[in-house]
């Protein structure tokens, strides 16, 4: 007995760290994947051809397949929350439309919209995940957990930061008993037991490690697959700072406030028209907002980069003005049909407001942008996710670990209040 019990966590950690070096690969060629079609098509194919309209007609086409394909397959990628919510509930993510999950998710990208690559990613890791479970006998019962594993790895590489992986997929259960662990707790018939807090910690940090090292050793020789969220090297917090929370926190609130009711807005409108003609729409739409305000298309991180060392030059009015409409941008992607993740757009918005408002209260905002922008973003994340402590973790990829309680704390708040306006929204169609 005892040996069919070693054998068996043998396989288990063997797969996992199988599964980890399986999704690092997915991730980094997915990545490298997007960014070079992203540069063919924007860069190098207007420039060989010449041909100025060519992004307009690949952006409206590319808007248009994703259209059909929503059509005949249902909406993908589907947000974190809901692949999440399946495999938690469910126990089973559908992989059979994974080639069209696997377009939806790279098409956004490559033409621009305003999403980030967590979404899509996500999905595609869970819809592998399973396939993986019905194809591989010892998998299978435990087609669930690697799923998991998948999901945390994914978040984890792309926002640098694994125990953020961690937390946005566990984050509940971590820290709050599971009657169903208690010893002398009834177990259904035929269920698996679940695992330990302390096993699924060691499987994390096993499978998060073998992909960090694929991926890693892939960068090395092929170079970055994905250049990330630039961060801000240092924060001058000065007494002033403190008091203008009480300006940052409702700043922040409205930001989840207006992005939850464009939310809702453009879904209304996008129900009433057929989904093919409002994916070609939100396409051309995309191509023509590059024209005039580029600085809203894309999922954020290289813009941000530009902006941490020019916001100088921008009127901050302007910067609170781009941030709304980002947020706007990013609801209307998603809801007409070029869907994808919400964390890197919000992200980018955030700083863009916090920036802004710094901008307007101080004669010189170089020593205040930073704390602004970081308690600006936990508010509207803390609001949005509703896991202060992932929330913290992510956005130490942006900010100074200095700011690391101020952050936390803004993002209890902000998780606080939305949990009490949350069914209020819920009223509104």
């Amino acid at each position: 007995m005892n040996t069919l019990k070693i054998n068996n966590q043998l396989k288990m950690l063997l797969l996992t760290l199988l599964l980890g070096a399986f999704a690092g690969i997915v991730i980094w060629c997915f990545l490298k994947a997007v960014s070079l079609v992203t540069i063919l098509i924007w860069q190098v194919l207007p420039e060989r051809t010449g041909f100025q309209y060519l992004t307009i007609l690949l952006c409206t086409l590319g808007g248009l397949v994703c259209g059909i394909l929503h059509k005949l397959y249902g909406l993908y990628p589907e947000d974190l929350a809901r692949v999440m919510g399946k495999i938690k509930k469910e126990k089973y993510y559908d992989y059979r439309p994974l080639p069209a999950i696997l377009a939806c998710a790279f098409l956004p990208l490559v033409l621009g919209s305003s999403v980030g690559p967590e979404a899509g990613l996500t999905g595609i890791i869970a819809a592998l995940c399973y396939w993986v479970g019905d194809n591989v006998a010892y998998a299978k019962e435990n087609s669930a957990i690697y799923t998991e594993l998948g999901e945390a790895i994914t978040l984890g590489h792309l926002f640098h930061s694994p125990l953020f992986g961690i937390l946005a997929v566990e984050e509940d259960s971590l820290f709050t008993e599971d009657p169903s662990q208690k010893a002398g707790s009834s177990q259904a018939e035929g269920e698996k037991p679940a695992l330990s807090k302390s096993s699924k910690l060691l499987y994390y940090g096993l499978s998060t490690a073998a992909s960090f090292l694929v991926i890693g050793t892939l960068n090395q020789v092929f170079g970055k697959a994905m250049a990330g969220f630039p961060s801000f090297s240092e924060v001058s917090i000065q007494p002033m700072d403190y008091l203008l929370l009480a300006l940052y926190i409702p700043a922040g609130l409205l930001a989840w406030l207006v992005f939850e009711y464009a939310e809702k807005l453009t879904k209304a409108v996008a129900s009433h028209i057929p989904m093919v003609v409002s994916g070609a729409f939100c396409g051309l739409v995309i191509r023509i907002t590059s024209l005039f305000i580029p600085m809203v298309l894309f999922s954020g991180e290289e813009e941000m980069a530009e902006l941490m060392t020019s916001y100088g030059s921008y009127a901050p009015l302007f910067l609170i003005g781009i941030c709304f409409l980002k947020l706007c941008m990013t609801a209307f992607c998603i809801q007409f049909g070029l869907r994808g993740g919400h964390f890197f757009p919000l992200i980018f918005a955030c700083v863009c407001l916090g920036m802004g408002l710094a901008m307007l209260v101080f004669p010189d905002p170089s020593s205040h942008v930073v704390f602004a922008s970081g308690a600006v973003t936990a508010v509207t994340l803390g609001a949005q996710l509703k896991k202060p402590i992932a929330v913290s973790l992510l956005l130490l990829i942006c900010f100074p670990a200095r700011l690391l309680f101020w952050i936390f704390l803004c993002a209890v708040i902000g998780g606080r209040i939305a949990r009490l306006l949350t069914p209020g929204l819920s009223e509104i169609k």
